[in-house]
C-alpha cells in the first residue's frame, strides 16, 4: 500500500526523508500494545478536544474506558476521531508515533459487553469509568525516526 507524501508516493519503510521511518501497519499495532497511554482527539463544539487514555489493543481496534463528562458527551452514540500514542527509547535513542483516525463507539449489545469483562483496561485516574469505548480505525500511520540533538 502506497500513500501520497508531498506529492511523492511513499511506500511503508520508506520515506521522502531518510531519516524517517514509515511503519507498517502490523508494526504500528505491535508498537502500540507496549504502551499504555495514548491521547485521543475527538470534534468539541467550538474546538478539537484532546484527552490522555489508558487503553488495550484488541485485534485490530484499541478500547478504552471512560465515565460521564465531556469525553463521554463528544463521543456520543459514535463519532471520528483521531488517536495518537508514541514513546521515546532514550537508550536507543528512537522516537515511535502511531496516528489512528476512524469512528470510535461504546461498546454496546450483550455479547460485546460480556467480551470486555475480561479485557485488563488499566485506569490511572480515579474513580468508576463504565463505559466501555472502542475505535476501529480506518486510517493507520506510523513513523520512527532517530532523536537527533541540534
Amino acid at each position: 500500500m502506497t500513500r501520497k507524501d508531498a506529492g511523492t508516493e511513499v511506500t511503508p519503510g520508506q520515506s521522502p526523508d531518510p531519516v524517517i521511518e514509515e511503519l507498517s501497519g502490523s508494526t504500528c499495532w505491535a508498537l502500540l500494545r507496549t504502551v499504555p497511554i495514548g491521547r485521543i482527539a475527538l470534534p468539541g463544539t467550538e474546538d478539537i478536544e484532546i484527552f490522555p487514555v489508558n487503553f488495550v489493543v484488541d485485534g485490530s481496534s484499541i478500547v478504552f474506558r471512560t465515565a460521564p463528562g465531556t469525553k463521554r458527551t463528544l463521543i456520543g452514540e459514535g463519532a471520528r476521531c483521531s488517536f495518537e500514542a508514541d514513546h521515546i527509547n532514550v537508550g536507543e535513542q528512537l522516537v515511535w508515533s502511531v496516528v489512528l483516525k476512524g469512528p470510535v463507539r461504546p461498546v454496546v449489545g450483550h455479547d460485546a459487553i460480556i467480551a470486555t469483562f475480561d479485557m485488563e483496561v488499566p485506569a490511572w485516574q480515579a474513580g468508576p469509568k463504565p463505559t466501555y469505548v472502542r475505535l476501529k480505525p480506518q486510517i493507520i500511520t506510523g513513523r520512527r525516526f532517530p532523536i537527533v540533538a541540534e
